[in-house]
């Protein structure tokens, strides 16, 4: 028997990123642009960077509030006031390790061995693989596509349980696809899920990225404090945080006791200087994610004019988050492509194959970067289409 059999089988099953694996193939490229992350080019903004360098200086240094500082929980719940219309305690907020982490604690606290959780496919990937190293069984069911974009038939989740299945992972606005649920889809898979006795992990990271008016909508505009669902959020994509992997659950109450403990037998909380960061961003960041999104906005529309102008490029122009992703006429094979992308046009795409079932032919592009880093991009992929 070999070392890493030795290993769990869930462990070992574990995939390498599809993603990546194409960073590491291109990371060192003289010139390369990459839109291949889920992350903008502007590092954290010094309103919040001052303030933890501050939490520092002062000696904040040692254990802390293990569910987060009673001070970054107050800021959530004002957070939630101003964005969502809704008032919560603090005790229904948990401060986690990253995004992440909080999808982690999420996974542990409801699945276990041979459970089933349905997700909508195309799919940021760390979720399904989070859920099989759990030893769950992740089910993709696939978003539906047509010439007006990207929709979730409902139907197709309730075909898709099964006596195992114990939750359901909605991403809402979506990465990859800019799938943005209307309030009605959200209050059908609500249905569907206190009719099964099921829980719902929403990712709704991307609520304030959204291209309508004002933000996406959310679980929390149909459910009940009653309703059996874990928010999962971060700080990384609104305040430029992707680098500090702060995260948070806005979770029922009477549930913080056991999301406690399991940050106890994780990280043991995120450090309290960092804390002092996130605080300064939910407080004094409004501002900034404007200026983000609009930003967003701009670079959007900028790539899918010149990438629609080949004729070659297809594509559903997104209403939520910052990817773009789409289709090149003659390519099915995305990974194969993403790496040819690379040694040819020096841009770096993450490729379809990553994200799961229905996404095999698909390229995605992230477009939260400086107009003309992406302008440049967007030619290098044009010419590269021409001759493909």
């Amino acid at each position: 028997m070999t070392l890493i059999q030795t290993l769990r089988a869930e462990a070992r099953a574990a995939p390498e990123s599809g993603i990546v694996a194409v960073v590491n193939h291109g990371r060192l490229r003289e010139g390369l642009i990459p839109l291949w992350a889920g992350e903008g080019d502007l590092p954290t903004p010094s309103f919040i960077s001052d303030a933890a360098a501050r939490g520092l200086a002062a000696g904040e240094t040692f254990y802390t509030w293990q569910k987060g500082i009673p001070e970054l929980r107050q800021a959530l719940a004002r957070y939630y006031a101003r964005h969502f219309g809704k008032r919560f305690a603090e005790e229904e907020f948990i401060v986690t390790a990253s995004g992440m982490h909080a999808i982690q604690l999420a996974i542990d606290a409801i699945v276990g061995s041979g459970d089933e959780v349905i997700y909508l496919s195309p799919a940021w990937p760390n979720f399904a693989a989070a859920a099989g190293v759990a030893g769950a069984v992740p089910v993709a069911v696939v978003l539906d596509q047509s010439g007006n974009g990207w929709s979730c038939d409902v139907d197709k989740i309730a075909s898709a349980i099964t006596p195992r299945t114990k939750a359901l992972f909605i991403n809402t606005p979506s990465n990859p696809t800019g799938w943005t649920a209307d309030r009605e889809t959200l209050q059908a898979i609500l249905d569907l899920a206190r009719a099964k006795n099921l829980w719902i992990i929403a990712d709704e990271i991307y609520a304030l990225f959204h291209y309508g008016h004002g933000r996406a909508p959310s679980f929390l505009d149909v459910a009940t404090g009653e309703d059996r669902i874990l928010f999962v959020n971060s700080f990384s994509k609104n305040w430029a945080m992707t680098g500090w992997r702060v995260g948070w659950i806005k979770t029922h109450p009477a549930l913080q006791q056991v999301f406690e403990n399991l940050i106890q037998y994780s990280t043991s909380g995120v450090a309290q200087f960092m804390q002092r960061g996130a605080v300064a961003a939910l407080d004094e960041g409004d501002g900034f994610i404007v200026s983000q999104v609009e930003r967003a906005r701009a670079a959007r529309d900028l790539v899918c004019d010149i990438l629609g102008a080949t004729g070659k490029a297809r594509f559903t122009v997104p209403k939520g988050a910052f990817y773009l992703f789409f289709t090149v006429d003659g390519i099915t094979d995305s990974r194969t492509a993403a790496f040819d992308i690379v040694d040819n046009a020096n841009v770096g795409l993450a490729p379809g194959t990553a994200f799961g079932p229905g996404g095999e032919a698909f390229l995605r592009l992230c477009f939260h970067r400086r107009l003309d880093q992406l302008e440049e991009a967007a030619h290098r992929l044009a010419k590269w289409m021409k001759k493909v």
